[in-house]
């Protein structure tokens, strides 16, 4: 079994940011990709970020790209979500995810790639 658990959400001014991480334990997390989904107030659940076993893949979303920075520490089993130049629209349940199998393929965007999910922590961006 894997767990997850964020940390890091808060509420900030728009233009600032914010570092989440999320740390893993249980199963080597470290062989298997993960990614950073979130869910805005009365929305679905949608892609931020993901990233490869050992870091040299990573892919996001377009809403934001060039603000967010997806990373990993693999000794320490900890993912990072740096988001800068923070906006309304950003405000978010986040959510991090640790996909079912070690490869990284086409379908990193999708929920259904991931077995083991976090909690999540709320992140709120006032304009």
């Amino acid at each position: 079994q894997v767990q997850l658990v964020e940390s890091g959400g808060g509420l900030v001014q728009a233009g600032g940011s914010l570092r989440l991480s999320c740390a893993a334990s249980g199963r080597t997390v470290s062989l298997y990709p993960m990614a950073w989904f979130r869910q805005p107030p009365e929305k679905e659940r949608e892609f931020v970020a993901a990233i490869s076993a050992r870091g040299g893949t990573r892919d996001y979303a377009d809403s934001v790209k060039g603000r967010f920075t997806i990373s990993r520490d693999n000794a320490k089993n900890t993912m990072y979500l740096q988001m800068n130049s923070l906006k309304p629209e950003d405000t978010a349940v986040y959510y991090c995810a640790a996909d079912r199998d070690l490869v990284y393929d086409d379908n990193y965007y999708q929920s259904s790639e991931y077995a083991y999910w976090g909690q999540g922590t709320q992140v709120t961006v006032s304009s």
